[in-house]
């Protein structure tokens, strides 16, 4: 039997993102695509009602990270998400799942925006198995109350991790 895994056709795991999946703001100094990149699973834990996918940097500097992404009620039969399924209005991502705001203040995927100069940020994709077919979440909760449904329901969960600099 296979065990649960996550993959990308964009960036390998542990390697460099490209620039798509760069954030675009002046702001942050950044002027990439923005785009959430192509998702792929398979091999979840049978009990398995829907997924979770939250992507965290940890090496942001900010005490506690930055969250990139977090979607929720990801029906249980999807096995994969399409690039871009980050898009704001949602339309690439599968019927009744729901994406809140992540750190940036945003709805969607905010891309990668590492301090220019600073070391290499690793971005974990990690997308939850959970034993139950919905969250009670709406597009108005927080990110870390969506996370926090996601761990209580969690059966387990895989990861990709991307890295990214700016120099």
């Amino acid at each position: 039997m296979a065990d649960f895994r996550l993959w990308s056709d964009d960036f390998p795991t542990n390697g460099f993102m490209p620039k798509a999946q760069e954030y675009n703001d002046k702001a942050f100094g950044v002027d990439g695509e923005n785009l959430s990149p192509s998702l792929q699973w398979e091999a979840p834990p049978a009990d398995t009602q829907s997924f979770a996918l939250t992507v965290h940097d940890p090496d942001a500097p900010t005490g506690s990270g930055f969250w990139h992404w977090v979607v929720v009620n990801i029906p249980a039969e999807v096995r994969s998400l399409p690039r871009n399924a980050g898009e704001a209005d949602g339309s690439l991502l599968p019927q009744g799942a729901i994406q809140v705001r992540n750190d940036y203040g945003t709805v969607g995927f905010g891309g990668a925006a590492p301090p220019r100069g600073d070391r290499t940020h690793r971005y974990i994709f990690r997308l939850h198995a959970l034993k139950v077919p919905h969250l009670p979440v709406t597009a108005e909760t927080t990110n870390a109350v969506a996370r926090f449904m996601t761990h209580l329901n969690e059966i387990d969960s895989t990861t990709h991790t991307g890295l990214y600099e700016l120099t």
